[in-house]
Order: C-alpha cells, then structure tokens, then sequence
C-alpha cells in the first residue's frame, strides 16, 4: 500500500511562502527599528555640536572654567565701556531714582558691556541661572562663543571642582560706577561677574577697563590679588560712597576719634579694591570699606566673594552674611574689612544699621 502524503497544490505553495516572508520581515523590522533607537539615544548625530557644560538639561558645572569664562566677560564687557567712553557715545538717560531719591543714569556703555558679557556666560554655560543690572533685550541677542579655554594663571592655581548647575547663580554688574562714568572719573569703573553657590558668593571678578586691571579670587581655590601687609585697626581710614560720606563721617569720628580719614568714592568693585594690595598709582588704599544705604547684589557679590577668598569679611551692619538668591537686594548695609577684627570693628558702629533701611 502506498504511504499517504499532503500534496500542494502551486497556489498553495504560493501563498505558504508569502506568509512565511511576512512573519520574517515583521520579526527583523522591529529589531531592526530597535536597533537604530538605540544606536540614535547612545551615540551623539556625526559632526554635531558638543553639548555645553551646564546645558538645559541640568548637570554639573565646573567653577574653574566658569571662573575663567567670567574673567573672560569682564574684560569683553570692559572692552565696549572704554569704547563708548573714548568716542563720546555715551547716550545717557536717566533709568530712575535710587530710595534716597538720586537720579540713576543708563549709557550705552552699560548695555553694550551688559549683551556682551551675558551672552558670553549664557552660551557656555546655558542652565546656570544670570542676573544683571541691564535688562537683557532678546531682540539683541548675539552669539559669543568661548573655546574654553582656560588661562594659565588660573591653571596653576585653581583645581577643577564641579557643583550642581542648579545651584549656581551669576550675578553681573556691566558697569560698576556708572554716575562716575558719565562724569569721566574712569579710575571708578570697573566690570565685575560674581558666583554664588547655594547663595554663598565663591567666585569674584573685578576688572578695570581704563587700566586693563582685573582682580579674580576663588574661595578655598586661589586668587591673583592679596591683601596689604597692615592695616590701621585704631584710626582706619574708611572708604564710603561719594553720595553718603557725610552720614558716615560723623558717626566714624565719634567712633574712632577726628583722625580718622573718609575717604569718599564711587563704585563698589573700587572700594573693594581699595582694601587690598593693588599695584595701580591712582587706586587709593583705605581700612575699612562702609555702605550705610540699600545696595544691589550685582555691586557687591564679586568684591564679598573676593574677600572670602583671601579670608576678609563683608557683612551687613550688624555683622550677617548676606545671601546672594532671592532679591537682589540688600537691605541692610555693609561693612567689610580683612585682616582686621571684624566683629570689634561691627561693636564700634551699631548706629550706622539704623540708617541702612532709608
């Protein structure tokens, strides 16, 4: 007897064979689909940009090279103050009023320095949060790249230490002085970039345009400035605003007596500088730095981080440190010293925070 068999028929065969490609395409389609998601989420696009340090996607930021990048922007900043000063462009306008009622003026030289600088830390650090003086126009928005380099100074000194992009905040003054400015009292001037960590200022940079002097400290990093070898603890000399030397007059001779020496000046970024050993002819050298009125952050975050640095103090008048989130101001005055008795120098002068709220 002959075995029993399954005969197809062409057609049959036929339509076998089609369903059995189509079980083989659908099966590779899908690897093959997971594959290329795969190989696009793990490999970066082929001659596409580096993501930035610090990108929007949160992440850690280098204080080394955002050290290097704020030198960088002050002196670009500083470049566009000169200019606009040297050529006579300076278009001022009045802005507003302080609290105690003084005109405050606005020049091109402050919003050009001002676009220049926060772009400049913008584009290399885009998720660190910026706050300036200037409003930024986004209408003038322009594209400042850095090649991330890093100065050989700094190199030497300051070892990469990466924070948390989220709790960075750089604060920008694009033209410390700018009353002075207008004035053409240059040796007043000064562009800073300050970073606060968790509200602790730790970066500090304070540049001079009209000399090309620029002072950086990092706190328990290094610095390219330092302070003087004495200080005057009994009879300081005292560095206030040219606007409030008076109020502070009297209450500093009461204090330590009708030898002592106010020293009126503009800027906050001089006043700091002032307090330390800087090798220019026609910075002026003083003890104690005071402040009696409301002050903006921007003025002085770079010169509180600076003192840190060089293990100085600047703090409110009644002697609390003064937080660099939230507001941008401060309310409650300042005083800074370094290598004095910070807190005995507080005790001497507790009259002084009484007008700091005005």
């Amino acid at each position: 007897m002959a075995p029993m068999g399954i005969r197809l028929s062409p057609l049959g065969m036929a339509v076998f064979c089609l369903l059995g490609l189509g079980v083989l395409y659908h099966l590779y389609s899908g690897f093959l689909a997971g594959r290329f998601a795969f190989f696009m989420l793990s490999e970066p696009a082929a001659g596409g940009p580096e993501t930035p340090h610090g990108s929007a996607s949160g992440g850690a930021v280098d204080l080394r090279e955002l050290l290097a990048v704020s030198v960088l922007a002050a002196v670009r900043g500083g470049e566009e103050v000169k200019r606009v000063r040297e050529g006579n462009v300076l278009n001022a306008k009045a802005k507003g009023k302080t609290r105690e009622g003084a005109e405050e003026q606005l020049t091109t030289g402050d919003l050009l320095s001002n676009r220049r600088m926060f772009y400049l830390l913008k584009s290399a650090f885009p998720a660190v949060q910026i706050n300036s003086e200037e409003r930024v126009d986004t209408a003038d928005q322009e594209t400042v790249s850095w090649d991330r380099s890093i100065p050989e100074d700094i190199k030497q000194k300051i070892q990469p230490k990466e924070v948390p992009a989220e709790s960075v905040t750089v604060w920008i003054d694009p033209l410390d002085a700018t009353q002075e400015y207008t004035e053409d009292l240059r040796q007043y001037v000064t562009t800073m970039v300050c970073v606060a960590v968790n509200g602790k200022p730790v970066i500090g940079v304070i540049h001079k345009p009209f000399s090309s002097y620029t002072a950086w400290a990092m706190v328990d990093g290094g610095s390219n400035v330092k302070a003087r070898s004495s200080y005057n603890e009994k009879t300081p000399s005292i560095i206030v605003s040219r606007s409030h030397a008076g109020k502070v007059d009297q209450v500093a001779r009461q204090t330590f007596g009708n030898k002592t020496v106010i020293i009126p000046a503009g800027g906050a970024g001089y006043k700091v500088l002032a307090l330390l050993d800087v090798p220019e002819k026609n910075q002026e050298k003083a003890d104690v730095y005071i402040h009696v009125t409301y002050i903006k952050k921007w003025d002085i975050c770079a010169g509180n981080a600076v003192l840190r640095a060089l293990g100085g103090h600047m703090t409110t008048l009644t002697g609390e440190e003064i937080s660099y989130t939230g507001s941008d101001g401060n309310e409650g005055g300042l005083i800074a010293s370094i290598n004095m008795n910070h807190k005995a120098l507080i005790e001497k002068l507790p009259d002084l925070e009484k007008t700091s709220h005005k």
